[in-house]
């Protein structure tokens, strides 16, 4: 069936798109009002959801078609309009190969296909792009997430990751806000959650089944395979986007790993002060980056693919644009991480009572030679929040740690007000010496900009599971006692700490529920409801340097 919007737009709804397996899928297909001869051949843009096709933007499909492209939109396997069943990946790579080819050979193509897609969508692109398919000429891919446990380094998902399976059950998207999620992360054992739901949820209960790097997750990992890939993409995400660390990764692995030197050299980088629903407002709560934050996005996407689909110049200034938070304004810049980055330790300093912002937590370039160990109790029947709305739509932001940083299970260290500014760009790392009274426990680190009037601000953060320091595939429990050293990945920022300002850090054992809460008994994850009190040791002496490394950016006075 064809509907027609008079003088500019034309969809056939379902049409059929053959899967090499006998499956068929829905998809929508945009085009300009007119014979096929009048329409002649383009290039595709093909956007495939687990979202709903129904619900992909009039708007856009109507901007690509103006701009002289088809847009078609799928429904993935299992979802919406299209047959087979959902399981969360696992179909995309291959499904994906077939529907850029399908799209390739419809009378109305050009041959040149590229992709476009958020979220989930961005992740099937790559797993789509590792299939090699022969018409894939270029990809746009929005906050995508990354290997299995990059973001999660838990071995289990994350007790919020329950909302997402939840909103994707089924064919049609599930109401999120029926469920009071509050409750529902409090259960445990974690393997029975879905229980509080009020649903099964089968993929929950397999996933916990698979609690470290196994021969299960290797389909879906796409992240060591960027030798495979010989696709231009444009990389696009925020600094509080809630899957951000893969965004950097894939345009460093890319630029470094991609399949040919012209792969290597066709990738662009675009990072804005956005959540996951990027470019949609200056303000993500508290704070406001000002109307030049909100760009011309959709600009930008079709500036990509006039010059990969159509052979049009290349019309951006660099390979990389950031936009830089406390100075708020963009800026462009040749490679990531910058290239004449300083990366500079600022060590963890105390005389022993570095509890809470109370207490005597410092934090300088200074080497600390000997100092009296930090002490807390982690107690996981009153885990440290971390400041977030219930679902998993935007999980954190730019929120204000003051009021958390009062608990004595929380070490706060912040330098002292900062005589002049000093640009922190790039990836952020935690260097921790530490040791537990349990077999295996949780170490977090946030990165806080503390402004003059007591404003705290998240900017980035990032968490190790004691039995995985060695790695998601190399499970090892810990000896109650011994000191251990751990390295935090708290992902990557770009602020300005503005002059009378502070740098802080903090360092916990729980961020709930982004994280769910280490048991500290040892146990088989997710399988029990035993809970535990660890006490924690936090070390920064000549031996014991803890340490948060900066990615400090020379000013263009220095």
């Amino acid at each position: 069936m064809t509907t027609v919007y008079p003088r500019e737009l034309q969809i056939q709804f379902d049409k059929r798109v053959p899967m090499r397996d006998g499956i068929t899928l829905s998809a929508d297909i945009y085009m300009p009002v007119g014979t096929a001869q009048q329409i002649g051949q383009r290039p595709v843009i093909l956007s495939r959801t687990p979202y709903m096709k129904a619900e992909v933007s009039l708007e856009t499909a109507k901007y690509f078609v103006r701009n002289g492209y088809i847009f078609v939109a799928m429904d993935v396997r299992g979802r919406g309009d299209s047959d087979g069943e959902f399981v969360p990946y696992f179909n995309e790579g291959r499904d994906g190969y077939d529907s850029v080819e399908w799209c390739a050979s419809q009378p109305w193509s050009d041959g040149n296909v590229g992709t476009i897609g958020a979220s989930y969508g961005g992740r099937i692109q790559w797993l789509t792009a590792i299939e090699r398919p022969p018409h894939l000429k270029a990809m746009v891919v929005l906050v995508p997430p990354s290997d299995p446990f990059v973001e999660t380094p838990t071995g289990t998902p994350s007790p919020m990751h329950l909302c997402w399976l939840h909103l994707v059950s089924g064919r049609a998207l599930q109401s999120m806000e029926r469920v009071e999620w509050e409750q529902v992360y409090q259960h445990l054992p974690l393997l029975t959650m879905d229980e509080s739901v009020g649903r099964s949820i089968p993929a929950w209960r397999t996933e916990m089944q698979h609690t470290q790097l196994d021969d299960y997750w290797e389909p879906l990992c796409y992240q060591q395979k960027f030798d495979r890939v010989d696709v231009p993409a444009l990389h696009i995400s925020g600094w509080y986007d809630d899957e951000q660390v893969g965004t950097p990764l894939n345009y460093i692995g890319m630029t470094r790993q991609g399949a040919t030197a012209e792969a290597r050299a066709n990738q662009r980088l675009l990072m804005g002060p956005w959540g996951h629903n990027v470019n949609a407002e200056s303000r993500i709560g508290d704070v406001d980056f000002g109307p030049q934050s909100i760009i011309d996005l959709r600009a930008e996407q079709l500036r990509w693919y006039d010059h990969y689909l159509k052979g049009q110049p290349a019309t951006w200034v660099s390979p990389v644009r950031i936009f830089v938070m406390g100075n708020n304004e963009w800026r462009d810049e040749q490679e990531w991480p910058l290239a004449h980055t300083q990366w500079t330790p600022y060590y963890l300093h105390s005389q022993g009572r570095a509890n809470s912002r109370f207490g005597d937590g410092a934090l300088s370039s200074s080497r600390p030679e000997t100092e009296p160990v930090d002490t807390y109790l982690y107690d996981p029947t009153n885990a440290v929040p971390f400041i977030t709305e219930a679902t998993s739509s935007q999980i954190g932001g730019p929120d204000d740690y003051a009021s958390l940083q009062r608990r004595d299970d929380m070490l706060v260290y912040a330098s002292e007000p900062l005589q002049e500014d000093v640009e922190v760009t790039g990836p952020i790392k935690v260097d921790l010496y530490a040791s537990s009274s349990a077999p295996d426990t949780d170490f977090m680190a946030m990165l806080i900009d503390v402004w003059p009037n007591g404003f705290r601000q998240r900017l980035c953060d990032g968490m190790v599971r004691a039995r995985f320091r060695n790695g998601m595939d190399k499970p090892e429990l810990i000896k109650p006692g011994e000191i251990y050293h751990y390295s935090i990945d708290c992902w990557n920022v770009s602020q300005v700490f503005k002059a009378g300002h502070r740098i802080c850090v903090q360092i916990t054992s729980s961020a709930f529920p982004k994280y769910d809460r280490n048991q500290n008994t040892g146990a088989s994850l997710g399988m029990t409801s035993e809970l535990a009190v660890a006490e924690q040791r936090i070390y920064h002496d000549d031996e014991h340097p803890s340490a948060v490394v900066l990615p400090i950016i020379p000013s263009a006075q220095s």
